[in-house]
C-alpha cells in the first residue's frame, strides 16, 4: 500500500467515524422533541411535573451540540469568515484550512480536554448527581461529553488536515463523495 492509499484510508476511517457518530447523535433531536412534548403535556394538561424528564432535555441538547461537533466539522458547518476564503482556489483554501487546524482547532481542542479533565474526573469520583431533588443522578455522564467533544474534534481535525495536505502536495483531492464511494 503506497503512502497516498494509506492516508486516504486514514481519512476515510476518520470521516466514517465522524459520520457514524453524527448520525447516531442526530436521533437525539427527535427524542428531545418528543420528550419536550411529553413534558409540556404533563405540565400544562395533566398538571404533573417531572424533574428527570426536564433534565433529560438538557442532557440531550448538550449531547447533540457537543458530540455532534466533529460531524459538523466534517460537513463544514462551523462558523467561518468567508470574505477572504470564498474567492480562494483549492490550494489557497487548503492553506487556510491547515493553518486554522494547526493554530486554532487542535490547540483549542487540546486545551478544552486538558482544562476539563479534573472537572470530569472529580465528577466521576463522586458519582455526581443532580442538584435537584428527583433529578438525574448521573451528571458525571453529561460532564464526560466535555472530554468527548474535543476528542471528536481532534479526530476530524486530523482528517481535515490530511485531506488539505494532500491537496497542497498535488495528490488526488478527496471530496466527501470520493470517501463514501470507495470501499475501505
Amino acid at each position: 500500500m503506497n503512502n497516498n492509499n494509506f492516508i486516504a484510508t486514514i481519512i476515510r476511517g476518520l470521516d466514517g467515524f465522524s459520520e457514524w457518530t453524527g448520525r447516531c447523535i442526530a436521533w437525539l433531536t427527535l427524542l428531545m422533541v418528543l420528550v419536550t412534548f411529553v413534558v409540556v403535556v404533563m405540565r400544562y394538561v395533566l398538571n404533573i411535573g417531572n424533574i428527570q424528564l426536564q433534565e433529560s432535555i438538557i442532557y440531550m441538547h448538550s449531547f447533540i451540540f457537543l458530540l455532534g461537533a466533529g460531524y459538523t466539522l466534517k460537513h463544514d458547518g462551523h462558523v467561518r469568515v468567508d470574505i477572504f476564503y470564498r474567492p480562494l482556489g483549492e490550494r489557497g483554501k487548503a492553506i487556510i484550512n491547515i493553518m486554522g487546524t494547526l493554530l486554532l482547532l487542535l490547540p483549542v481542542s487540546l486545551f478544552i480536554f486538558w482544562i476539563s479533565w479534573e472537572y470530569v474526573t472529580f465528577s466521576w469520583q463522586t458519582l455526581e448527581g443532580s442538584q435537584e431533588a428527583g433529578g438525574i443522578e448521573a451528571l458525571y455522564v453529561l460532564k464526560t461529553s466535555l472530554l468527548l467533544m474535543p476528542l471528536l474534534m481532534i479526530l476530524q481535525g486530523i482528517s481535515e488536515l490530511l485531506r488539505n495536505i494532500m491537496v497542497l502536495t498535488g495528490q488526488e483531492h478527496l471530496s466527501d463523495t470520493d470517501i463514501q464511494e470507495r470501499p475501505l
